[in-house]
């Protein structure tokens, strides 16, 4: 072969190729079987066709799309039409170079078109194929996690959900859960109101007609009766709920939380704070302005090292002690820096970050969460949480010196609970200039040195104090 010619075959081999990288089965239609070029145009014109749809979808009605890519079943069927997709372009690849008759090139076309091949082959098939291991990485951890059924309909235009913090080992979830919070959500807007409870609340009251209220009937009165020790007591009577044990304790700790703050909760989330740590340092540890020197240690063994102040990027072992530490603050700092966890989490985790390190993230997370949200609800708290990220998160506790853990006034913890709801829903120009104002005074306040712990515990918005 003369070298023109060769120069011209090898343009050929590689004309076909890319043919095919830009729309597979263009290539068989010019030059090869062109049945099977007809069938794999249309199948790549009729994917196309549902990209513009899913992007215009994404555009109009994102909480659709959400609901495509978290339904199990759905997800299933992506998983395996990316699997035959990426065996099927290999295949086209393959053939497009066969018909560029490489055995007529040159040695050095020859080498290259195998080179080219190869690596087209690894990058058209490896996208799809790690693109359904995301698939199957996300169904698992769905499957493993939401695997509830009942669904529960907003109170009030909002959606409560419980989120209990227990530090436990294997087969010790939610032991005496240590922090005790309830996320009141605008189902409209996605703005959320945080209340946290002290775990040594006492006296808690119940819900008229419920289990702990037949047992309690003047409240949670026992010796040491705390409100975190609600679920040990269930664990202890589960028989009286006719649920497993750790159905009881989540069951009855609900039913605390709604007597102490009057809101009806909708789902409960159970986080493992023992397995916190795998979950940070998945997404490559979380950035935190530390406002004091924090002890590591400390709770039933020595200190060990410290949590130097000012802003820096902790790993997981650093936030899981940041916080839970309490050796020189009371559970109230506690439950502030707690606040500040959750903030810079919903503040920082990327979309990017997700993709990257979902596996890690995934595998981290069946460890470390429990919660009776349903699969079929997924799609409408993550549009929510989609919509809170560019809110300020507000926060409200109940603690000293307004409400005295020893002797709560509940009527007051009441009140407090409708007041932060009325101000979340009103949201108009006029608070969201207050807000603006409370972010400017305890920016001051914070340059006064006034306490960011006390201040993160009744803020408007947590990312202006933490």
């Amino acid at each position: 072969m003369s070298a023109s010619s060769d120069q011209v075959a090898f343009r050929r081999s590689i004309t076909l190729l890319v043919m095919t990288v830009i729309v597979p089965g263009w290539a068989q239609l010019v030059a090869g079987n062109k049945r099977v070029g007809r069938v794999a145009v249309g199948v790549w014109a009729a994917l196309c066709a549902l990209l513009v749809l899913a992007l215009l979808v994404a555009v109009v009605r994102h909480e659709w799309l959400i609901s495509l890519f978290t339904h199990p079943g759905l997800m299933r069927v992506a998983w395996v039409l990316l699997i035959a997709l990426a065996v099927a372009w290999i295949a086209l690849l393959s053939d497009a170079w066969r018909l560029g008759d490489p055995l007529r090139l040159a040695r050095p076309h020859r080498r290259v078109m195998v080179g080219m091949n190869t690596g087209l082959c690894l990058l058209t098939g490896g996208a799809l194929l790690f693109s359904a291991h995301l698939v199957a990485v996300q169904r698992d951890f769905i499957i493993s996690v939401f695997s509830a059924e009942a669904v529960s309909d907003p109170h009030d235009g909002r959606y409560n959900v419980l989120l209990l913090g227990g530090d436990s080992g294997a087969g010790r979830w939610g032991l005496r859960p240590d922090s005790i919070n309830v996320a009141s959500i605008d189902e409209e807007t996605g703005r959320t109101v945080l209340f946290s409870l002290p775990r040594n609340m006492q006296n808690i009251p119940f819900p008229e007609g419920s289990v702990m209220a037949q047992q309690f009937p003047s409240g949670f009165d026992c010796d040491e009766c705390y409100l975190n020790s609600v679920y040990t007591w269930a664990l202890g009577h589960a028989e009286l709920f006719d649920m497993s044990p750790q159905a009881a304790g989540i069951e009855a700790t609900t039913q605390a939380v709604e007597g102490a703050t009057g809101l009806q909760v909708n789902y409960y989330a159970l986080v493992n704070l023992a397995g916190f740590t795998d979950l940070v340092d998945a997404v490559g540890g979380v950035q935190i302005d530390v406002p004091k020197q924090i002890p590591i240690g400390g709770i039933g063994s020595e200190v060990t090292d410290h949590i130097e102040p000012g802003v820096q990027r902790l790993d997981g072992f650093q936030t899981q002690w940041f916080a839970r530490s309490r050796v020189d603050d009371d559970d109230y700092a506690r439950m502030a820096r707690q606040k500040c966890v959750l903030n810079a989490m919903l503040q920082q985790l990327s979309p990017q970050t997700v993709v990257l390190k979902v596996q890690a993230i995934a595998e981290a997370g069946k460890e470390l969460l429990r919660s009776d949200i349903p699969a079929s609800e997924l799609d409408t708290f993550i549009g929510l949480a989609l919509k809170a990220k560019s809110l300020p998160l507000a926060s409200v506790s109940f603690v000293p010196p307004k409400i005295q853990t020893y002797d709560p006034d509940y009527e007051l913890v009441h009140d407090m609970v409708d007041e932060a709801l009325v101000r979340s829903r009103e949201a108009t120009t006029t608070a969201l200039a207050d807000d603006d104002g409370q972010r400017q005074g305890t920016r001051r306040a914070k340059r006064a040195g006034v306490d960011r712990q006390e201040r993160a515990n009744r803020s408007q918005d947590l990312s202006s104090v933490c």
